[in-house]
């Protein structure tokens, strides 16, 4: 590999440079420092200095007059309408010349004027240039004026406190990557039995569920200087200053030994190789230099270096063979019971009133992140002090919930009695189809207040107890949930409006996935037909078979949909008198929760049923 110089710049350029200093030097550094002084006077002033025989030369210019006392002293006056002016000057002893300024020497003007901007030029430049590289720490990066310093944080001896106490929900975790601590507490009892420090681990998962946070538990509890660096700073526009980065990186690492490294985001540098012509040669050089210096250190040494990512899927192979990255930490999503112990952490920093039932919050906030849950805490805490509040209460926490789910409410939206009552009949169509399927989850809350991120209303489902398996049939429920609203438009106002788009989008999704990815269409039978990709980032799929194929694909979809539709349509047309009853009451209250949802089904089955009987 040829080494990368930087390109020198031609003399000329310096040559400019210096000419250009010394044209600011002596035009405006030098009449300031060299000039002599010159005080400007009256004309009545003069005329009494020459009076009392004070001045003693005299230059009489075109448009001012120029003189000197005995001391040396410099003055000036304005040119004034007087004919006698000479032989005053005369008779008061002054001499006339035409320079009072002594001029300096050739040789003292040529050292002012042209060595000494040089020199203050050159002396300047050196002490600022050994400056920046005493910043540097010298060596490779210290020719870059610190390009090439790493920019780790270090945090010595666990100064942020956290502890595996702090991090919840990620139990698995925290006992993977316990072992490293114990090893570098007691690397003795592993050295015996000839065990071998893994020198890696990487941390995978979603956004928010606590990565970080763990690799600073890690050396927390370890009690070792934790260097973190995101992998983002290790891309420079020059090629190598990367990869001098790395080495400065694991120089600083080895002389703490034992540390703990982390990189965050490490897909930032460490993307598979292509191979293509034109690549970022920065980027694999970095990457390059990375492999190596991860194959140049002993686990004995009590180095350990963790990285985290959200895109495992796009690593380079080498770097995730094991004697590198040895240990793979999936940290996911918290289920019911980690979202709770997450829930709690939280709240111990905030004032809450008694007997909080943190659990009915982790069921409502299913698939929220570690990070989403600390906001859920904070959300509710700043509900609190909104409503003059010194402590947090349950509907705080509710609300909190709603608000990362579906945003604020928007209080200055008002809407129409008719898009009122259409919105009402939408909510009530969701949760009137979800009451009457078995294998649905209850409902929750139903609002028509809109939401600052475009919703006007929503219905809120929450599962009694974790799911992580979901059957064919509760799939087709969960289509026709999501149908029930623009069902209930049709069957009571005719038309259809746009209010449906989001639910559109939910089961054309669901469905799709059904046919693509679950295996669960007839024609198609156990076939995937799309790859799921950045799983941790959304879960995009792409489609893998021909383009006949994904026509057909789009057909079986709208078949798909359309068998739930028709289901949620007879739903609602066999309990119209319910639908009736649950929207008048939601449009005058605007918000029901699920026990009064239940409560009017309840009620208004039984009369129904005694009036179809009395009619017959």
């Amino acid at each position: 590999m040829n080494e990368v110089k930087k390109p020198r710049q031609p003399m000329i350029f310096y040559y400019v440079l210096a000419i250009v200093a010394i044209i600011l030097f002596n035009s405006l550094v030098s009449p300031l420092l060299f000039s002599p002084r010159v005080t400007e006077v009256t004309y009545d002033e003069f005329m009494t200095m020459t009076e009392d025989k004070k001045v003693a030369e005299v230059m009489v210019e075109d448009n001012q007059i120029m003189f000197s006392d005995a001391e040396g002293n410099l003055y000036k006056t304005g040119l004034m309408d007087d004919p006698d002016l000479t032989s005053r000057l005369y008779a008061s002893g002054a001499k006339f010349s035409s320079e009072i300024v002594e001029q300096m020497s050739p040789l003292l003007s040529f050292l002012i004027s042209w060595l000494l901007p040089l020199a203050l030029m050159i002396g300047l430049g050196q002490y600022f240039s050994k400056k920046l590289v005493e910043k540097a720490g010298g060596g490779a990066g210290s020719m870059m004026f610190g390009m090439g310093k790493s920019n780790a944080k270090v945090y010595v001896k666990s100064t942020s406190g956290i502890k595996f106490d702090d991090v919840a929900g990620e139990d698995e975790a925290n006992e993977i990557l316990s072992e490293i601590v114990d090893f570098l507490h007691n690397p003795k009892k592993y050295e015996e039995i000839g065990a071998k420090m893994p020198k890696g681990a990487l941390l995978v998962g979603p956004p928010g569920t606590g990565k970080t946070l763990l690799a600073k538990a890690v050396a927390g509890e370890a009690n070792v200087p934790f260097f973190s660096i995101s992998g983002s700073e290790f891309v420079e526009m020059f090629v190598g200053m990367g990869a001098a980065k790395v080495r400065d990186l694991f120089k600083q690492a080895n002389e703490k030994a034992p540390c703990i490294v982390f990189i965050d985001e490490v897909d930032a540098i460490g993307g598979k190789r292509d191979g293509r012509i034109g690549g970022n040669d920065e980027r694999e050089q970095t990457l390059n230099q990375l492999l190596t210096e991860m194959d140049g250190f002993e686990g004995s040494k009590g180095v350990v270096i963790l990285a985290a990512t959200n895109r495992p899927e796009s690593l380079d192979p080498a770097l995730l063979r094991p004697g590198r990255f040895d240990r793979r930490v999936p940290v996911e999503l918290p289920d019911l019971q980690g979202r709770e112990a997450i829930l709690k952490v939280h709240a111990k920093k905030v004032q809450l009133q008694k007997n909080i039932d943190f659990a009915a919050v982790a069921r409502a906030a299913s698939g929220a992140s570690g990070a989403e849950l600390a906001n859920i805490v904070n959300e509710a805490a700043l509900r609190a002090v909104r409503d003059g509040r010194r402590l947090v209460t349950q509907a705080d926490l509710e609300e909190s919930v709603e608000v990362i789910i579906a945003c604020y409410q928007k209080k200055n939206r008002v809407m129409s009695d008719k898009e009122k009552m259409v919105v009402a009949y939408h909510e009530i169509g969701h949760a009137l189809v979800a009451a009457k399927q078995s294998e649905s989850a209850p409902v929750h809350k139903i609002t028509i207040i809109p939401r600052t991120n475009g919703a006007l209303g929503y219905t809120m489902q929450v599962e009694e107890n974790e799911h992580f398996l979901l059957t064919k049939e509760e799939l087709e429920n969960k289509i026709a949930t999501f149908t029930g609203g623009r069902a209930a438009e049709a069957l009571i106002f005719g038309q259809i409006t746009t209010g449906a788009s989001n639910d559109i989008e939910q089961a054309t999704r669901l469905a799709r996935a059904m046919i693509t990815r679950y295996g669960m269409s007839d024609e198609f039978g156990m076939v995937a037909m799309e790859q799921l990709q950045n799983q941790y980032l959304g879960g995009d799929t792409t489609l893998a078979c021909s383009n006949e194929t994904a026509n057909h694909i789009d057909e079986v979809v709208r078949g798909q949909i359309a068998a739930p539709y028709d289901k949620a349509y007879r739903i609602l047309q066999e309990n119209l008198q319910q639908l009736h009853a649950l929207a008048k009451y939601l449009y005058e209250h605007e918000t029901i929760t699920g026990e009064e949802f239940m409560d009017i089904l309840h009620k208004t089955t039984p009369q129904i049923a005694a009036a179809t009987a009395a009619q017959q």
